[in-house]
């Protein structure tokens, strides 16, 4: 046995030692366009109430929850509408210009929300800041592209770490920058702009993200998409012969040369969708829809009464969990995920990850049992002074919660980065990365429309009546379990071969081909 833990630290030694090293250049751009996008989401979380009871639209304080969630919901819509568009336009005109622009995009319309004054111009703004915001799609296709099997799983891990840092960033700043002239009148007191926009200055800091990722992507980011000057007039996207590639000889071999005549049909982009894509996608969205639930209705259910079926917490305390949950997430990230999808690969890590989010969805909701006939009331929970810390119930229950948000949030590293290596790896080619990352971001856009009001009605349904389980206060969680079960099961019919860079597999070659070369064929894989 200790031979072979050493023979295994050894390989996984060998495997860092040979990783090739992180272009930061590129990825710091790409970086900082995922940063903005969960910024642009929870910015104006802290500040919406108050903005748009402000406006002429709202006639009657009760009406305010309407029309900010109308403001919310935009943002995710456009996003949706949109996000495969850029994916498919990346193809077309290249990466570099799409990120660009898409930075551009999100820079100027968080300023134009800033300087709202009607709530007509705030849902401009918002939805064209969504669309805009939309464009986040494309830098897994780069990803996949400035990067190989050895460090391809390191850099997807970036992703997800700064998607978590950046939900975190947008609330913080969003509440601490807002109207400055009155928080903080010893800095701002005199400015007329401030005093006039103050809901200006916290969308200032937080499109810091985008002005300085379209600075140095101007300077650093090179375009990814390699298009080729074909043996015609018009340049195209390089491709290798496939099973719909006509190979003619030309018949005149001037020189002693055969040279082969590549006549391409171009396919529609939906004609890539081989089963085990389709597979692939179906388990993605159904996994998005679960996770979407989860995310809506955990700060509801922490904060709903016991009686009612929650955890009867106040806001502190569930600032505290999901401040635990982002230290965990940076761990997972940057550490664990990049060893285990070395040794594992990614598609076993993505059932381990169903099956953790399938365990806390259907046991979490035991917890407020445990609360509730324990005898652990609301005020024995809520505080950390001396006489709690002493209670052998509370240090229970608190590290039952933290033990359940541990399994959740390695669940959900290991599913969501799983999930954007596996949809990159089953695209045919290199130019079809950007449709397959833009159809699974549309698909995911859609899930966190929806996700949230499922739950949300769901669980006012549920704790207004009095069903016998699992349709009481446990049936969003048991639903949300039961659905990651089908995703693991649907996820077993994968393939292993996805584990794999299709796109790699398919790019010509620089060596020269022999005399006896033959036309490439369907791949396994193709035909699954």
């Amino acid at each position: 046995m200790p031979s072979t833990s050493r023979n295994e630290q050894d390989r996984d030694a060998s495997l860092l030692a040979r990783e090739t090293p992180l272009p930061w250049g590129k990825l710091t751009v790409l970086l900082a366009v995922r940063l903005a996008e969960p910024i642009g989401m929870t910015l104006i979380l802290p500040f919406m109430y108050q903005m748009v009871g402000g406006f002429d639209v709202v006639k009657d304080p009760k009406d305010i929850s309407f029309y900010a969630g109308m403001l919310l919901t935009s943002f995710s819509i456009f996003k949706a509408l949109t996000v495969m568009h850029w994916g498919i336009l990346s193809d077309r005109i290249g990466r570099r210009p799409v990120i660009l622009l898409g930075l551009l995009g999100n820079l100027l319309t968080f300023v134009l929300f800033g300087v709202s004054k009607s709530f007509k111009w705030a849902l401009v703004a918002r939805s064209l800041n969504g669309m805009f915001t939309g464009n986040s799609v494309v830098i897994k296709t780069v990803v996949a592209e400035i990067s190989d099997s050895t460090n391809r799983a390191r850099m997807m891990a970036l992703l997800p770490l700064m998607w978590n840092l950046g939900m975190m960033l947008g609330g913080a700043v969003g509440g601490a920058f807002v109207d400055p002239v009155a928080k903080y009148p010893w800095l701002f007191g005199g400015s007329v702009l401030f005093r006039e926009y103050p809901y200006l200055l916290p969308c200032l800091v937080g499109s810091a993200a985008s002005f300085f990722g379209l600075v140095v992507g101007f300077f650093q980011l090179e375009e990814t998409l390699v298009i080729r000057p074909s043996t015609g007039s018009t340049a195209s996207v390089s491709r290798p012969a496939t099973e719909t590639t006509a190979l003619v000889l030309d018949a005149q071999n001037e020189e002693g040369r055969d040279q082969p005549v590549v006549t391409e049909r171009t396919p529609s982009k939906w004609a890539i969708l081989t089963p085990t894509i389709i597979r692939v996608l179906v388990t993605n969205t159904i996994m998005c829809l679960a996770i979407a639930m989860h995310n809506q209705i955990y700060p509801i259910y922490a904060a709903t009464d016991i009686a009612d079926g929650g955890l009867g917490m106040d806001a502190q305390s569930i600032g505290y969990t999901l401040t635990f949950c982002g230290i965990l997430v940076v761990y997972f990230q940057l550490v664990m995920y990049p060893i285990l999808a070395e040794k594992y690969g990614a598609l076993a890590c993505y059932r381990r990850g169903l099956l953790l989010l399938a365990l806390f969805s259907t046991t979490f909701p035991l917890l407020s049992i445990l609360v509730k006939y324990t005898g652990l009331y609301t005020e024995d929970i809520v505080g950390f002074n001396i006489a709690n810390l002493l209670s052998f119930k509370l240090v229970l229950f608190w590290l039952l919660l933290l033990a359940q948000l541990y399994v959740r949030t390695l669940g959900d590293i290991l599913s969501f980065t799983s999930i954007s290596l596996l949809v990159s790896n089953v695209a045919p080619r290199k130019t079809d990365l950007g449709f397959m990352n833009g159809l699974q971001q549309q698909t995911t856009s859609i899930t966190y429309i929806i996700g949230p009001l499922i739950s949300g009605y769901l669980w006012s349904w549920s704790i207004k009546h009095s069903f016998p389980y699992p349709f009481n206060s446990h049936f969003v969680w048991v639903l949300g379990g039961a659905s990651l079960m089908v995703a693991w099961y649907m996820s077993l019919s994968i393939p292993d071969s996805v584990n794999m860079f299709a796109s790699e597999e398919h790019e010509p070659t620089q060596e020269v081909a022999s005399d006896n070369a033959s036309t490439s064929t369907l791949t396994e894989r193709d035909c699954q």
